[in-house]
Parts: C-alpha cells; structure tokens; sequence
C-alpha cells in the first residue's frame, strides 16, 4: 500500500513536471497500447483438460497484476510498460537434437495446430494465484511435429532480448535473456502449451505476447513469456532463477505446500481478487494428473 501512495505521488509530480519537460510522461492511450483487448482468435475449441467449478479471475485482474520482468519488478510494471513490445513481426528459432529445425513466423509456427481454450489454476511462487482462460496449443503437438532425437531429454526456452521495447533489459535485475527448461517428460505432458491468447483473444503484451509456456502443475516463474527460442537439448538447462538466487528457486518448480519459501510459507495462497487465503494444493491441484512423472524423487530436495 505504500508503494502504491509512493508511486501516486511520483505520478503527480510528474504529471507537474510534464509542462516542463516535455517528452517525459505519455499520454495514457499511449501506455495501454497494444497492452489491452486484442483480435478474437478464430476456431478455438474448449479443451477437456481444465479447471473446473471455479471462478475465472477477470480480464482484468489477469492482465493488471503480472510477473515479467523485462518491464520492471513490481506487478504494476508490465501493464505501464509494455505497450512498447511489438509482437508482429515475430519469428521462432527451432534448434538442437531434432529432425526439423530452422527458423519460423509466428502464423507459421502456429498454423498446423488447433488452438484450445483450457482454464487454468495458476500458481506464483509469491503466494498468490489465478484461474485463467488460456487458449494455446498442446506443446506435445510441437514437439512431435520438431521430431526430437533420442539425444533430447530437455527442452530449454528463451525469451526475446530487446532492450528497445523491453526497457528493464538495460538493468540487472536479472542476466538476460529469461530462460526456462522443462524435462522432456513434462514438456509432453497433456497439461502443458504454448499459450497464445487468454479469453479467446490474442494475448497481451504483459502477459507474455504473442507465445509463451504455461505448465499449471508449477510455480508462474516457470512460465517464460515472449519466447524466441525453443532448443532441444541434452543437458537439464539452468533457468533464470536458478541461476539468480539458487538457495530460493530450482529447476523443476513443482508447487509443493510443504516445501517453504525462504522467505515466505507456501502452506497458503491468496486467489486474486478475493480477501480470504486458500489452503495451497500440492501440484497446484494436478496432482492426479502429474504426480506419477516423479515417483521416488524427493520433491523437498528437488524444488
């Protein structure tokens, strides 16, 4: 709540100082270009795999209170600041072990796949959570069609760099660009795609246009935004987190109620938009889905 009163203030201040200075402070149309509602996208099927009986946050919520640091480290940033990211153009690089590689535009990539609606619980390792309306695509169906080698066990992920259009890229509030990997078994679990939109539209800017991963089952800092890159290789990748403060965050991110932050319990979570804390679910609620891909894995020691 203070930094909100902090940032109010600054806001007014600059607002003063915009006579002043001209250039410094734009026009809110400006800000909320391209950060808004997008273009209904055509032929979406509802997918069986979802989330049932529970209330979907709104529009919203979901695209008010993100993570994606490319844009700043407060939940506020993506929405104020991405409006300069430019999802189109956009192409995706294939590379590593597999049989078709090479370098694609996003409706190419897209194309062959039928895009599904599957409404999500969503997990961030903050303690709070979402249900969201994603539409995207079954990363198996990719990943068949890429025909990875028996040499690939893992799939790494890498976001755009662009400190153009993403300004938090000039810091060094993390090492870019994001990365992210997925054992190859989770990659191809039915739960797991490649979203490219939520409420049947095209997704926003902030919340990782125009693809990225979403695996419901794990902590939201597994789900890399804006990706350019998805290589198949063979060793497990260090993600970005992992790499920042590895005495918080590990590779697999299974949300595990019993395993606590450093910092922070992860025994409860707060679903955005109500008062009340919920009780947290192992496997964010999947695990009758996805808890057979660690059997005999110590998920305290693996986290």
């Amino acid at each position: 709540m203070r930094r909100r009163e902090f940032l109010q203030t600054a806001g007014a201040a600059l607002g003063a100082a915009a006579a002043f200075l001209p250039g410094l402070t734009r026009t809110a149309s400006a800000q909320q270009a391209g950060t808004g509602h997008g273009a209904k996208l055509p032929n979406v099927k509802k997918s069986p795999l979802s989330t049932t009986g529970e209330t979907v946050n709104s529009f919203e919520d979901i695209t008010s209170y993100n993570n994606f640091y490319e844009y700043g480290p407060y939940k506020e940033d993506p929405k104020a600041n991405a409006w300069k990211l430019k999802p189109r153009p956009w192409t995706i690089a294939v590379e590593g072990f597999a049989e078709k590689k090479g370098t694609f535009g996003f409706d190419e990539f897209i194309k062959p796949y039928t895009l599904e609606e599957r409404v999500y619980r969503m997990r961030c390792v903050e303690a709070w959570s979402m249900v969201i309306p994603w539409v995207g695509i079954p990363l198996k169906d990719i990943i068949a069609t890429c025909q990875p080698t028996s040499q690939a066990k893992y799939v790494e992920f890498i976001t755009a760099f662009n400190p153009a259009q993403m300004p938090a890229q000039t810091t060094r509030i993390l090492p870019w660009p994001y990365v992210e990997g997925l054992r190859m078994d989770e990659a191809m679990h039915p739960l797991t795609i490649l979203a490219v939109g939520l409420y049947g539209e095209t997704l926003p800017n902030q919340d990782g246009a125009p693809i990225r991963l979403v695996v419901p089952w794990k902590y939201g800092f597994k789900g890399v935004k804006s990706i350019v890159k998805i290589r198949f290789v063979d060793y497990q990748p260090k993600n970005t987190w992992q790499v920042m403060t590895p005495n918080e965050y590990g590779f697999f991110a299974n949300v595990n109620p019993a395993v606590s932050h450093p910092r922070w319990s992860q025994a409860s979570e707060r679903r955005i938009g109500e008062f009340f804390r919920r009780k947290t679910l192992p496997f964010n609620g999947y695990a009758d889905q996805v808890e057979s891909l660690y059997s005999g894995m110590d998920l305290k020691k693996n986290y």
